[in-house]
């Protein structure tokens, strides 16, 4: 099991020290990521967590998953691995697609 959890459905004004706290809970967090729009830097409503430990990342997903912040029920779960994206080299990406997918 991965250590890095996906964390979706979270408020938009929650900071990286509230999940920090949260999420230490249930063991050392090694780090916490709120993904933010790159033109806004409004929070996009997910983050990434990663334990120190694979046992500490399953007691969190455990614990945490559908848990009330903010009046959302949390999604806890597995990071999967970011895809990589194939394009043609000229810069048209009209032909752009991500590594692996049927599209």
């Amino acid at each position: 099991m991965s250590r890095k959890l996906y964390v979706g459905n979270i408020p938009y004004e929650t900071a990286e020290t509230e999940l920090q706290e949260l999420f230490a809970r249930t063991g050392t967090v090694e780090s916490v990521n709120v993904v933010r729009d790159n033109a806004t830097g409004r929070a996009r409503g997910f983050a990434f967590v990663e334990m120190s430990t694979d046992e500490e990342a399953q007691k969190a997903i455990s614990e945490l998953n559908a848990y009330q912040l903010g009046g959302r029920g949390l999604t806890v779960n597995e990071a999967r691995p970011k895809l990589a994206y194939v394009g043609r080299s000229d810069g048209d990406e009209s032909h752009r697609r991500h590594s692996g997918s049927r599209w």
